[in-house]
């Protein structure tokens, strides 16, 4: 049948659509009386979806929502104004990224209807950070008209906004969405733009409120202004919203504008709610209380969690204490894990998460414990522990191992709260959780739990909270150094396995860093945190996420280590430590270069004891791969063990295999080093995380000086290769089928084989490498700690006995676990452990900080290159000390002692020497001032700074416990090395006979 104009249907569809016309104009009035008037500037280029709003706005009763407009960038969606019918909506689009959010709700219901209008309006065309970052290095043209306009206002509305910003915040406001500042008002634009600098002042976030007027007979409205840099990705604007609505705050309209400053994101959010709804949302009343604490919390809550999913979305709970179960479960989770695999991830969650009531009585404890507004609080405390301790002992579900099981977690739980002696949980901006514990914890955990750890316990435990991740900062002395690394998880499996061994991990790496720190006035430390990228396959999301991390991390700690007199400054910080702290941190595994800048300004802004000096690293600094501070270490160790093989390290041919790649620090510039001063050194066997070199002749020199520093060894020219030689490719992958294939190079006598290898061979032949190929010394430069164990340190040597290699030295922490060596020794292979043979890195950081401290920014870039090349004298005279020393006990004991027994008594003979010199200085400060030792400080230093009287007296004015620092390294150090026992026991023997008899 024809749809003929005569038909009926075609009558009734024609006197709708004339009806809607009419009814359309009617809408349209009515939106122009009813929205307020931004709505209509900010769809001023919308004028489709406004006439498809007003055509259809009468069927939103029978239809819950209508599509205005659905493109590539632009979503915009009608709606009745529902509980929860924004959230509905961000759910379906958590997984694009939104640029720019209005929200806008009506100030009357629909006509006829009891529900008002809701609009929805969302932009998905955020710019990439490197275009950002391209435009602001070339003239952005903003019209004149628009900056003037927007200079004026801001110059009255906002006094105190940093005119000398405003060209650059413009900028990157115009680049990110020119539309947005072209059409909005010249108020509006300044408005966003005070919000961004109020985020650049303030450590990342921000959060205001304000009266303003309202519209029409709304009466006044209260603005909300919510920053943040750096936000959580994806869902961060539904979380946003999902605290809105439990805290019962109805929002008339939203925008939210994420940008991007050329580095990360940034968001910057308005939120306006009628005055009348919310009355008591202003500063210094509960509600904004809570609305600051949930919404600062949005930095640390996943919102795919089930404390988030089942406790704080049904509101057992709020979104801070779900935040500290977290913490509780991470810290149980990783302080277990390590040393029993019961107690995986999935099973200390189900305890607390099955758990509710336990979980808050264990937060309540805790806020007790910390609240410095809480009265009575040691005292309520007290009373409360010993009822969180019944209830924990008294568990029991009628399941006997299960309980037993959860008991143990619980306990850990308690000794965790009970030890913290400082944290910044009540901190106002925080963006992770910081909680500095006594170490004596560790005996309160059952032995199971500690017997895999060394024996020694830390002077300090840090245990830092994320988002994305959990850390740790373990320290062996008061003041200590050492590097932060970040371990990044790119799947569930792979940040569980990381997580179960992180704690053992950090506490082994700082244990060693102990024993290295030996010729330095600082003992060991090591920061340790692993990154939760899951599902996340670009690497500039993964970056985001780890500076993320990273900033959250070193704001936390300075939240809890920022002093005044002893205490720590932040009021909302309840110190049961009472000293000042002095930690020093450095450039590990994915720590970048603009994190290492941003850690030393951060902390000298933020009033650190150690200003820019808690991070070495920096431009004005040492840095390691410039100077191969590191390497230098290892081979003056390789040159004297050399020596002791009978090979002339200057004019004799050997080999060498390595792990870690050209492009490293330590391993790259060994390289550069080795074919600096050996000419016939050949480099056989090079493995990174890109993949595998060998050749039997040795690397071609100059394609090999062509890769180092700069590039993974994936980028060596395999038509160099010598025939025999292969390489495999870690990232040149094809699929065939269900197969993952990896490609192998083979250089032949004929040229190149290339040959596409499975998974299994691939990695049974990487693995393999270092044990089997030949080579006169091993110099692990790279690699993850504990590659060679107890299981596999057989496979170092040949069916007949003979080793793969005579010499092994430890560039790299930890690659060989201490059953190994001991077993590699026992069969014949010199071990020169890292603590001693990869130790000069730490050293040349420590006389980086000290420069930081004694002289200023253009002192130190002007005489960078005396002062550098004095610390690399003192570099090459340490390495020498301790391996001569080394070598000299050996041949003195007749090989009755291991090498690695010798360099760990080194180090504790000298760390006991520090410890006892250290306390007797502290406890008799005048005593420094004796120009004897007076000497030593200054002989510890560089010559540039001892033997120029005009930094004297600033060294002098260094904190006092560095003072005594120094002057106990300077002996202990002087005492090990260059010490006679028997001339120093005559000395000490007619000292005390002196002192005892005098001169009777």
């Amino acid at each position: 049948m024809n749809f003929s104009t005569e038909s009926p249907m075609y009558q009734k569809v024609a006197r709708l659509i004339g009806e809607n016309q009419t009814i359309a104009k009617k809408n349209l009035a009515w939106l122009q009386q009813e929205m307020h008037p931004y709505f209509f500037i900010t769809m001023h280029e919308e004028s489709e979806a406004i006439a498809t709003l007003a055509t259809i706005m009468n069927s939103l009763g029978a239809n819950r929502r209508s599509i205005l407009a659905d493109t590539e960038k632009t979503l915009i969606l009608a709606r009745t104004s529902m509980p929860g019918s924004l959230y509905d909506t961000l759910r379906t689009i958590r997984e694009r990224d939104i640029s720019y959010a209005h929200i806008a709700h009506s100030y009357a219901p629909l006509p006829g209807q009891d529900t008002e209008l809701e609009l929805q309006r969302f932009e998905f065309d955020r710019k990439s950070h490197q275009e950002i970052a391209t435009g602001l290095q070339s003239v952005v043209h903003v019209p004149e008209s628009v900056r003037n306009n927007v200079a004026a206002v801001i110059s009255k509305r906002y006094p105190d906004f940093k005119m000398e910003n405003l060209e650059h915040l413009l900028n990157v406001l115009w680049l990110n969405n020119p539309t947005y500042v072209t059409i909005s008002p010249a108020d509006r634009v300044a408005q966003i733009l005070w919000l961004y600098q109020q985020i650049r002042d303030n450590d990342g976030i921000h959060l205001d409120v304000e009266e303003t007027e309202g519209f029409g007979d709304e009466g006044d409205e209260i603005r909300i202004m919510f920053a943040v840099s750096n936000p959580p990705q994806r869902d961060f604007l539904l979380q946003i919203m999902e605290v809105f609505t439990r805290l019962g705050i109805e929002t008339k309209r939203t925008y939210g504008l994420t940008l991007s400053n050329g580095v990360h994101p940034v968001f910057l959010g308005t939120f306006y709610v009628r005055k009348k709804d919310a009355p008591q949302l202003v500063k210094g009343t509960e509600l904004f209380s809570k609305l600051r604490s949930e919404l600062f919390n949005t930095q640390l809550l996943q919102t795919r969690s089930h404390a988030y999913q089942e406790f704080v979305t049904k509101q057992v709970m709020s979104g801070e204490d779900a935040t500290l179960v977290n913490a509780f479960i991470a810290f149980c989770h990783t302080n277990l894990a390590h040393s029993s695999d019961l107690y995986d991830l999935e099973g200390v969650e189900r305890a607390f998460h099955l758990q509710p009531d336990l979980c808050l009585q264990l937060v309540e404890l805790f806020r007790t414990r910390f609240d410095p507004a809480k009265e009575n609080r040691e005292e309520l405390y007290s009373q409360m522990l010993d009822k969180a301790v019944t209830t924990v002992e008294e568990y029991n579900t009628g399941h006997k191992r299960v309980d037993a099981y959860r008991r143990t977690i619980f306990r850990c739980c308690l000794s965790f709260i009970r030890n913290t002696l400082k944290t910044n949980f009540f901190v106002d901006k925080k963006q992770a959780l910081a909680f500095r514990i006594d170490p004596i914890y560790l005996a309160e955990l059952e032995r199971l739990f500690t017997d895999d750890l060394p024996s020694e316990r830390p002077f300090r435990i840090t245990f830092f909270f994320g988002r994305y991740g959990v850390g740790y900062h373990i320290g062996f002395s008061d003041i200590a150094r050492g590097g932060w690394r970040t371990l990044i998880a790119n799947g569930r499996d792979d940040y569980v396995t990381c997580a179960d061994s992180m704690f053992k991990e950090n506490y082994v790496l700082a244990h060693t860093q102990h024993l290295k720190n030996k010729d330095i006035y600082e003992g060991g430390s090591k920061m340790v945190s692993v990154l939760n990228a899951v599902s996340i396959n670009d690497q500039v999301l993964v970056n985001q996420r780890l500076y993320k991390l990273q900033y959250g991390f070193i704001n936390a700690f300075l939240d809890i280590y920022v002093s005044e007199n002893g205490k720590v400054k932040d009021p909302n910080v309840v110190d049961y430590y009472g000293d000042e702290e002095a930690i020093e941190l450095g450039p590990d595994e994915n720590m970048h270069d603009i994190m290492i800048e941003t850690i030393a300004t951060l902390a000298q802004k933020r009033g650190y004891i150690l200003g820019i000096g808690i991070m070495s690293g920096k431009k004005v600094g040492i840095n390691h791969k410039e100077f191969g501070v590191t390497s230098a270490g290892v081979v003056k160790f390789a040159e004297i063990t050399m020596e002791e093989l009978g090979i002339d390290y200057s004019k004799d041919a050997f080999t060498v295999k390595m792990t870690g790649g050209p492009g490293g620090d330590v391993a790259g510039n060994a390289m550069r080093l080795l074919f600096d001063h050996s000419p016939k050194a050949k480099i056989n066997l090079i493995l990174d995380g890109s993949g595998a070199f060998y050749d039997p002749q040795g690397a071609d020199r100059e394609e090999l000086r062509r890769l180092i520093l700069t590039q993974d060894i994936e980028e060596f020219n395999p038509q160099k290769l010598h025939p025999g030689g292969f390489m495999l490719y870690r990232n040149r992958r094809r699929t065939e089928g269900i197969r993952e294939l990896y490609m192998k190079v083979v250089k032949t006598q004929s040229g190149l084989d290339e040959q596409w290898i499975s998974t299994d061979e691939f990695y049974r032949e990487f693995n393999s490498l270092p044990f089997t190929v030949q080579a006169d010394i091993f110099i692990p430069g790279g690699g993850r700690p504990e590659t060679i164990d107890r299981e596999n340190w057989q496979r170092f040597f040949t069916d007949d006995g003979t080793p793969s290699s005579r010499a092994i030295l430890e560039g790299a922490n930890s690659f060989i676990t201490p059953e190994a060596r001991i077993e590699l020794q026992k069969k014949g292979i010199i071990v020169m452990r890292d603590a001693s043979a990869n130790k000069c890195g730490v050293i040349s950081s420590s006389y980086e900080i000290i420069a930081n401290l004694v002289m200023s920014t253009d002192e130190f870039i002007e005489h960078k290159e005396a002062y550098v090349a004095d610390v690399l004298g003192i570099l090459e005279r340490r390495a020498e000390d301790e391996a001569r020393l080394i070598f000299k006990r050996y041949n003195e004991a007749k090989g009755a002692k291991l090498y690695t027994e010798i360099s760990d008594a080194i180090s504790k003979e000298i760390n006991k020497h520090y410890s006892e010199l250290f306390n007797f200085f502290q406890a008799n400060p005048e005593s420094c001032k004796d120009s004897l030792f007076q000497q030593a400080i200054y002989r510890h230093l560089p010559d540039f700074l001892s033997e120029n009287k005009a930094y004297h007296e600033r060294i002098q004015q260094l904190p006092e416990k560095y003072l005594y620092a120094i002057l106990a390294v300077e002996v202990a150090t002087s005492m090990t090395y260059h010490g006679n026992k028997e001339s120093d026991f005559m000395l000490v023997a007619k000292g005390h006979l002196q002192r005892v008899y005098g001169n009777k």
